[in-house]
Formats: C-alpha cells, sequence, structure tokens
C-alpha cells in the first residue's frame, strides 16, 4: 500500500513559480513510476508529467513543456513538481500518482492517487 500527500499548492500571478511537493509512506516508493496530473473545473483529470522509478526517464505534456520539472528524491520518498512561468490555464487541482507500471500519460496505468492541491494562478 502507498500512500501520497501532495503540498505546495497555493494562489501565485501568472509568470510566477510553484514547487509542488508529493511524499510517500512505505518502504517501496523507489519499486515506482510516478507521475502528475491535473483537473481543472468542469474538465477531465489530464497528464501533466511522468517520472519513471530511478528517475532517470522523464515526459511531459506539450501544454507545460519547458516550464515544469518533474523529479523525485528516492532517499526521501518524494516526488517534486517543479512549475515556472506558471499562466492562468494552469489553475487546477495536481495529483500526484503512484504505479508499478506507470510512466505513462493514461491515469489508468496508476495504482495509487494523493488527495491532490489547489493551484490557482491570477491574471
Amino acid at each position: 500500500q502507498v500512500h501520497l500527500i501532495e503540498s505546495g499548492g497555493g494562489l501565485v500571478q501568472a509568470g510566477g513559480s510553484l514547487r509542488l511537493s508529493c511524499a510517500s509512506s512505505g518502504r517501496t516508493f523507489s519499486r515506482y513510476d510516478m507521475g502528475w496530473f491535473r483537473q481543472a473545473p468542469g474538465k477531465e483529470r489530464e497528464f501533466v508529467a511522468a517520472i519513471s522509478w530511478s528517475g532517470g526517464s522523464t515526459y511531459y505534456a506539450d501544454s507545460v513543456k519547458g516550464r515544469f520539472t518533474i523529479s523525485r528524491d528516492n532517499a526521501k520518498n518524494t516526488v517534486y513538481l517543479q512549475m515556472n512561468s506558471l499562466k492562468p490555464e494552469d489553475t487546477a487541482v495536481y495529483y500526484c500518482a503512484a504505479g508499478i507500471r506507470g510512466y505513462s500519460i493514461y491515469s489508468s496505468e496508476y495504482n495509487y492517487w494523493g488527495q491532490g492541491t489547489q493551484v490557482t494562478v491570477s491574471s
């Protein structure tokens, strides 16, 4: 069982930055690929970024490529999402997810989910 807790969300002006963290309980964090997804009001949940279990591979949605960076620290059981040059359209609840065979843009490939953290970008 993996328990995920996101933090770091908040209100920021357009052009600003935020760093989201997702801390995992348990001793098997390093076995899981990790992903970040987001869901805006009235929209479906969408893929943001993914990182392989080792941290050696990353993948981004086109909408955030060049602005967001996903990373992980397996010693701290934590995955991060550094978000720069934020835009109002980045406003959403951000979720982290863990999957044994994750590293995917599809939410169905992830086994465990956090409760989400709100990110609001004002114009």
